[in-house]
């Protein structure tokens, strides 16, 4: 089942890059932006994060709190938030949890790998209802930062 925009939006509870738990339920007093990214350290997904980090006061904004999620151990995550300065949780989904509640997980993807996160944009209303669903099947593509942002421009 693929979640489309007007469904109500899986709850998680994950170990965030500082060991802290986060909630997704607990964090509804601005809207959600949740980036599924593949792994940790690789070429896309660091330019996809560095967008979102070098452009985040746009986000804040949009009164908009943005999290990253991938299958990552929070250790790992810790390290790659501490290397590029990201200003956003890191999540670690590591038993896939979160993923499969999404529909964003690979089934196989390079080399053999199962279960790794499909590269994915969801945005999360205040109510936790979905007003933006995009998964991409090529890890090498990025979600489409503009149509996350008049997603956010609506209900603001």
């Amino acid at each position: 089942m693929k979640l489309q925009p007007g469904d109500n939006a899986p709850d998680f509870t994950l170990p965030a890059s500082d060991k802290t738990m986060y909630t997704l339920s607990e964090n509804r007093d601005k809207n959600t932006v949740i980036l599924f990214f593949p792994l940790a350290f690789t070429g896309t997904c660091t330019t996809e994060l560095c967008s979102i980090r070098d452009n985040y006061n746009i986000y804040s904004t949009l009164d908009a709190n943005v999290i990253a999620i991938s299958v990552d151990a929070f250790a790992s995550l810790a390290k790659f938030k501490e290397q590029e300065n990201y200003n956003f949780p890191l999540l670690s989904d590591f038993n896939k949890e979160a993923g499969g509640k999404y529909g964003t997980l690979y089934e196989n993807w390079i080399l053999g790998m199962k279960g790794v996160s499909k590269r994915s944009a969801f945005v999360v209303d205040k109510k936790g209802v979905i007003r933006y669903a995009e998964i991409l099947e090529n890890a090498g593509e990025l979600p489409n930062f503009a149509a996350i942002q008049e997603t956010l421009k609506t209900l603001h």
